[in-house]
This record gives structure tokens, C-alpha cells and sequence, in this order.
């Protein structure tokens, strides 16, 4: 008997195929690789000898040392309705992602089907005589299906919504930042105001006293009434000030109140308690590179973004190969309910189906080039992202510095002018100076100390800036 001998592969004609689809399911989506940029190699040092700080992002705050202020920022992350809101946003991506990988695995369902169908005798097609009439029918069955995940459809998807709902994460983490430091800046400025109105409230003081004293000489004829007249005018501009300052102020404290998320009661007539920062300043350490800064939440999420938005473009290519599913059932199926569950009822399937797509009119084609095209826009948001970044870090040491100067001189002129307004009353009341050149001096002294007042909350913001351009400290 002539055996017949087999060619070397004979047994196995699919393999060429299956080695192709292979590769074909390797080649859908491109693998993601960070963009290439032109970053600085580290921060500039700051000139001078100056005290290098490490910060945390935790609690970056903490520099200020003011237990008001740590309350504050607690009480805002906890109750803020945009924290609140992009925490829902997490949830929701961490719910699309568990869909996504969902998706992967195979789908299991009990079905349970009962009938009761009766059959006419006029039809031109009678029953047979030993049918009865009317028939019962009972089936139950466990099916299961699976689309076969050859060409990395669902994986890819799956990646995709995993890079989204990290991007909503990173996208709270910027909401904290941005509310903490917007906290902190509304907080100063509330301090300024208060210290402002304090300010103005003591220039005034000395003036209504002096326009007291001023009325009654008129009444005793040792003054004239251009003097006093003169003195009425500055009496009433002060009050001006003060007018303004308390609106100000008040206004800062409503901003205040409504990034802290408290109820409508207490926006309306809700009073904050107020603390004492310490003087603060920061700067990045030398040498500590300046590639850190892409840890910043605002550019991890426009990374993330651009990550789930590559691996979409698998997802779409996966529509030009063929779609292939295994579907099965087993079960039961009897006339009767008593015998449905025993051996001669029992009932099974097997299959599989492919569908691969013939003509369309390009809509697959036009699916990858509109998910390039979004992926290119996330590559330019995000170039863009770190650019604008590094140009906050920039602005926020240059201000820093700029800020510490100014409050220095700020501070240096009203101590100066202070002792220039205590010598020109001394002098007013020797009979030395005219009451004209002791206005003067008053006037530039209070407006000397609403400087020095507003460059000490520009110092303070600056640091509050310079931490929310790190991303919190490193």
C-alpha cells in the first residue's frame, strides 16, 4: 500500500494567513513617542546670595506659615464646586475606561422562552392528525459571544480611555492648583484692603480732628475760612478713599467667599477671619532641570490627551480588516416543562461569523485622516501647552524679583515719609510750616503707605504665582 507524502506546511495552509493578519494587527495604530522639543537644559540661578528653597506640592501654602490661611485653602478644596465638579469628571473617565475594557471580553447571557401557539384548520396546509392543535414550548439557553480582538481594536480603545481618565485625574490636580492659588491671591488682597483701610481710617482721624480744632478758631476769629475750607476738601477726600478701599475690600471678600464654596446665607453676610503670612519667598534650586516642569498637571493632562488621542487612530485603522466573532449557545428546548431539563432536550451551537468591509465610499479612509487630524491638533495644543508654561515660570521669577525691590522701596519711602509727616506737624503747630506744606507731605505719606501696603500683596502674589508656574513646588 503507497502512502502519500505530505509537502513540508501542507498541514497547516492557514499559517501564511494568520502570520499575515498578524502583522497587519502590529501595523494599525503608531506607537507613541514623546514630542521632541527644544527645552532649556536648567533654571537660570538667581543672582545675588540667595536662600535656595525646596517646596512641595502637597501643601505649598505652608511657606506663608499662616494657620487662617491653611483653613482656608482645606475648606476651598473640600467645598469648591469646581473641584467638585472635576472630581465627577474622574469618576466618569474611570467608568468609560472600565466600558473600554469591557469590551475585550466575551459577553454571557442567561435567556429563558416559553410559548404557547395554537395552529388553524383552515389552512391549505392542515395539520397532521396526530398533532395537537395546540403546542407548548419551553427553552432555556446560556449564549456567549466575542468579537476576536486580532487587529487591536478594543485593546487600543482600551489604552486610549485608560490615557483619558489619567488626563481627568491631571485635570483635577490643575483645578487644586489653580484654586489654591487663587485662594491665596483673593487672601492677600483682603489683607491689603485691611491694612489699606486701616491706613486711610488714621489720615483721616488726625484730619477730622484738625478741622474740629480749625472751626473752632474760626468761631474765636484766629483762623480764616480759606483754611478751613482748604482742610474740608482734604477731610472729604479721605472719606473718599475710604469709600473706595471698604467697596474693594468688600468685594474681594464675596470673591473669597465663593471660591471657598460656601451656601448662598453666607455669601451674603458671611465674615472671614483674617491671619498674619509671614513674609515669603522662593526660588527654584540651581541647577534642578528644567524638563521637571512637564510634571505640571495642566501639561500632563494635554500629554495624556494626546496619548488617548493616538492610540484612537488604531481604533479607526482596525475598520479597514475584517471583523470576526464567536458566538455559542447551550441550553434546553421541550414541548413540555417537565422534560425540558433532561438529556433528549438538550440543545447546542457554534459559530463563527466574518464581515469585512467592501465599499463604503472611503468612509473608513476619512475616519483615520479626521483622527490624525485630531491628533495633530492635541501635538499643537500641547507644543503650545509648554511653551506658554515655561514663559509663566519666566514671568513669574522675573516678577519675584521685581516685586522683593519694589517692596523694599516702598517700604524704605514710608518710613521715610512718616518721620517727614510727624517733623511737619511738630512744625505746623510751631507755627513753622504753612498748613498747605503740611497737606502735602500728609498726602504723599498716605500715599506712600497704600504703596508699600499693595507692593507687600504683590510680593506675596508673586510667590503664589511663581509656586502655581512650577506646578506646586518640586
Amino acid at each position: 500500500m503507497n502512502k502519500r507524502k505530505s509537502k513540508p506546511g501542507a498541514a497547516f495552509p492557514l499559517l501564511p494567513l494568520l502570520s499575515a493578519f498578524l502583522l497587519a494587527a502590529c501595523a494599525t495604530g503608531p506607537d507613541y513617542q514623546r514630542p521632541n522639543m527644544d527645552l532649556p537644559a536648567s533654571w537660570p540661578a538667581k543672582p545675588g546670595n540667595a536662600r535656595q528653597t525646596t517646596l512641595s506640592a502637597a501643601r505649598w501654602w505652608s511657606v506663608f506659615a499662616d494657620p487662617v490661611l491653611d483653613k482656608l485653602e482645606e475648606e476651598a478644596l473640600a467645598h469648591n464646586a469646581e473641584v467638585q465638579i472635576a472630581a465627577a469628571r474622574v469618576l466618569e473617565a474611570r467608568a468609560l475606561m472600565g466600558l473600554a475594557e469591557a469590551d475585550q471580553n466575551p459577553v454571557v447571557s442567561a435567556n429563558a422562552k416559553g410559548s404557547r401557539t395554537g395552529s388553524s384548520l383552515a389552512t391549505a396546509s392542515p395539520r397532521p392528525a396526530n398533532s395537537p392543535r395546540a403546542q407548548n414550548s419551553s427553552r432555556v439557553t446560556l449564549d456567549a459571544s466575542y468579537e476576536l480582538d486580532l487587529w487591536g481594536k478594543f485593546r487600543h480603545a482600551s489604552e486610549a480611555a485608560r490615557a483619558e481618565m489619567l488626563a481627568a485625574e491631571s485635570a483635577r490636580d490643575a483645578v487644586h492648583l489653580s484654586l489654591t492659588a487663587q485662594v491665596a491671591q483673593q487672601y492677600f488682597a483682603l489683607l491689603s484692603g485691611d491694612a489699606g483701610e486701616a491706613t486711610v481710617r488714621r489720615v483721616l482721624a488726625g484730619r477730622q480732628e484738625r478741622l474740629a480744632l480749625d472751626r473752632k478758631r474760626i468761631e474765636a476769629g484766629m483762623l480764616s475760612e480759606f483754611e478751613t475750607h482748604q482742610a474740608e476738601a482734604e477731610e472729604a477726600v479721605a472719606r473718599s478713599q475710604l469709600a473706595a478701599i471698604i467697596q474693594a475690600r468688600e468685594k474681594q471678600e464675596a470673591a473669597l467667599v465663593l471660591l471657598l464654596g460656601r451656601s448662598p446665607r453666607e455669601v451674603m453676610g458671611g465674615k472671614l477671619e483674617r491671619g498674619n503670612p509671614a513674609p515669603a519667598s522662593a526660588w527654584v534650586p540651581e541647577g534642578l532641570p528644567a524638563e521637571l516642569l512637564l510634571r505640571r498637571p495642566d501639561l500632563k493632562e494635554a500629554e495624556l490627551r494626546l496619548m488617548a488621542l493616538n492610540a484612537r487612530i488604531a481604533v479607526v485603522r482596525a475598520q479597514f480588516f475584517p471583523s470576526i466573532s464567536l458566538t455559542a449557545y447551550l441550553g434546553s428546548e421541550s414541548a413540555s416543562l417537565a422534560n425540558l431539563f433532561s438529556g433528549p432536550a438538550g440543545i447546542f451551537q457554534f459559530a463563527a461569523s466574518a464581515s469585512q468591509p467592501v465599499f463604503n465610499s472611503g468612509r473608513a479612509g476619512l475616519g483615520v485622516d479626521a483622527a490624525e487630524a485630531r491628533r495633530d491638533q492635541a501635538l499643537a495644543q500641547y507644543r503650545k501647552a509648554v511653551a506658554s508654561a515655561f514663559a509663566d515660570v519666566r514671568n513669574a521669577l522675573f516678577a519675584l524679583e521685581t516685586t522683593r525691590q519694589v517692596a523694599e522701596s516702598e517700604s524704605a519711602r514710608s518710613k521715610a515719609l512718616a518721620q517727614a509727616h510727624k517733623q511737619a506737624e511738630l512744625r505746623h503747630q510751631g507755627g513753622i510750616t504753612s498748613r498747605f506744606e503740611l497737606l502735602e507731605v500728609e498726602r504723599n505719606y498716605l500715599q506712600a503707605e497704600l504703596n508699600r501696603v499693595d507692593a507687600e500683596r504683590a510680593q506675596r502674589a508673586a510667590v503664589a504665582d511663581l509656586l502655581k508656574a512650577l506646578g506646586g513646588g518640586w
